[in-house]
Formats: C-alpha cells, sequence, structure tokens
C-alpha cells in the first residue's frame, strides 16, 4: 500500500497553530518505522502543489511545474478519448468580486448537476469552436478543452487558486491573453444566463467562469492498484476551517494510517503547501528508532518541514 496524503500540513500562521497541538498516536507510533525519506522540496508559490507532483512521480507522469497533463490522463475515466491531442481541464466556477480582488471559490460549492453543466458548456460553445479550440464534456465539473497550443502550456491548479486572488496565478504571454480574452466572452456569455439567475433566486452561487489548467498530452500512464490518495484533508485546509481539519486529520490517523501501522511493508508520502516526504514504512530497526528520535517521533514535528 501506497498512502499519500494531500495538505497534511497547513500554509497560514492559523494552520500551523493547530497543527502543533495536533495529537496523532497512529502516524507518532508508525514514525519510529518511516525511512528517512525522499523529499521534495518547493515553495507556496509553484503552480504545481506538492499532492500533484508527488501523484505525478507515483503513476509515472512527467511534465515542468503548472506543466503536469492532468486533463487528458483523466479523460479516460469520464470515457473521453485524449487520441494525440493536446488536452486541457476546463473547470466551470465561480469568481468571487471583492473590494480589492478577485477570489476562486471551491467549485465543489457550486453543487453543479450534469444537465446545467452541460447547459451552460452548450452556452459558451461557440465561443471556443470560431477560435479552432474542441470542447467536450467529461462531467459536471470537468469539461476538456482541446488545441495545439495547449501543449507546452503552464497553468496553475486550482488547488493553489481556490480561495485566493486569482491575479496571482494566471499566466502571462501571447496566447494567455487569447485565452483571457475567450476567458472575459464567457463571463460576459454566462452573466446574464437564465440557468444562473435561476440558481442565484435558489441562493447557489452562479456559474460566471472557468478555469484552466492541466494542459498537455496524453502519457498512457496508470494508477498503480497499491496507491490510495486520500485527501479528506483538502476541503478544510482549502477553506482554512483548521477544526475540520483537526477533525479529519484524527479521523485519517485512526482509519488508513492506523492500518498502514499493522502493515510489515508499505510507502507514506506526506504533502502540505511547500514540499513533499515519501517514506518507506519498514520494521523499527535500531536506526530507525534513533532517526525517528532525532526527527521527532511527534506528527506536528515530522509534518512542520511540509
Amino acid at each position: 500500500m501506497h498512502l499519500l496524503i494531500p495538505f497534511a500540513a497547513p500554509g497560514s500562521e492559523a494552520g500551523r497553530q493547530t497543527l502543533r497541538s495536533l495529537e496523532l498516536p497512529n502516524l507518532a507510533a508508525l514514525a519510529t518505522r518511516l525511512d528517512a525519506g525522499e523529499r521534495d522540496d518547493g515553495d507556496e508559490l509553484s503552480f504545481s502543489p506538492p499532492h500533484e507532483r508527488a501523484l505525478a512521480r507515483a503513476i509515472g507522469l512527467a511534465g515542468p511545474d503548472g506543466g503536469l497533463p492532468w486533463a487528458a490522463h483523466r479523460m479516460p475515466a469520464d470515457g473521453c478519448d485524449p487520441a494525440d491531442l493536446a488536452w486541457g481541464l476546463l473547470t466551470p466556477c465561480h469568481w468571487h468580486l471583492g473590494s480589492d480582488q478577485i477570489t476562486l471559490a471551491d467549485p465543489d460549492d457550486l453543487k453543479l448537476d450534469e444537465a446545467s453543466s452541460r447547459a451552460l458548456l452548450h452556452a459558451v460553445h461557440d465561443l471556443f469552436d470560431s477560435e479552432g479550440f474542441v470542447l467536450v464534456y467529461g462531467a459536471a465539473l470537468r469539461w476538456y478543452l482541446a488545441h495545439e497550443s495547449l501543449a507546452g502550456r503552464r497553468s496553475a491548479s486550482l488547488d493553489r487558486a481556490i480561495g485566493r486572488s486569482v491575479d496571482r496565478w494566471m499566466t502571462p504571454g501571447d496566447d494567455a491573453r487569447r485565452l483571457r480574452r475567450l476567458q472575459n466572452e464567457v463571463q460576459m456569455r454566462l452573466f446574464e444566463h437564465p440557468l444562473n439567475v435561476e440558481r442565484e433566486a435558489l441562493g447557489l452561487l452562479p456559474v460566471n467562469s472557468v478555469w484552466l489548467s492541466g494542459c498537455g498530452i496524453n502519457q498512457g500512464t496508470k494508477v498503480p492498484p497499491d496507491l490510495v490518495v486520500d485527501d479528506r484533508l483538502r476541503r478544510p485546509a482549502l477553506a482554512e476551517d483548521w477544526g475540520a481539519w483537526r477533525a479529519a486529520w484524527q479521523d485519517l490517523d485512526a482509519g488508513p494510517v492506523a492500518a498502514l501501522a499493522h502493515m510489515a511493508e508499505a510507502t507514506l508520502t506526506l504533502c502540505g503547501e511547500r514540499s513533499a516526504m515519501c517514506h518507506r514504512v519498514g520494521p523499527a530497526t535500531a536506526w530507525r528508532r534513533l532517526t525517528a528520535r532525532w526527527r521527532g517521533a511527534d506528527a506536528p514535528k515530522l509534518l512542520e518541514s511540509l
């Protein structure tokens, strides 16, 4: 089993305070059986967050920062054929206009169903078609966009942009200007769409924009059968709900982490906002116990460097 945990450590100071008081007995006990680990260092401004980089390594997906082809990789699971085209993941979303910045809401909060998503895609389809793009439906929150210019395009992950100013995560360049113009046209088309008028009347967020990410060509990679990605920390971390994040970590510790502790051999990958650590789990040898004491066998010390 390879257990990969995104958002295992927060980046904000409020989250760090929660981390310092976090009690995870099973993770602490497991620390005595971990090797020194392979570290992937980065920073909180990288377009690809640590958990996406770690997942890419685990499945053999290659690409630069912001250039991992997640769209083409995920298309077959949605019944779509990526063929040899360059695809991007186009996510219908809500941009919140604040007093001094525009922030991206978590698309999961839209509660968008298939019929509504298809209607919105149909409303903007011609905008992309007229520019030579191919736009197809994958799922309610996954539209797929194809164009030769997407083969080498870098873009920020949704998990970087959610809850933050979108300006920081927009890529510059001539081609980016065309995509930004298309995005503006999409926003105008959606602004007074009857479906959004209905959604607002029901107290739901309107779908007023899209986010492009995960661009590139399909590499034919498959997810290893022993890989388990447990992302229950994601939503509370992105919402900065640290009480819910603490509770989710405790559930995670009592479930998959405890199960990992009973295995003779396994792999544990812990991912924060900046970095990730991939540890092999083996017998609690004297050397491992010594290195665990050096690292600190309690959960906060194990996680705080992420």
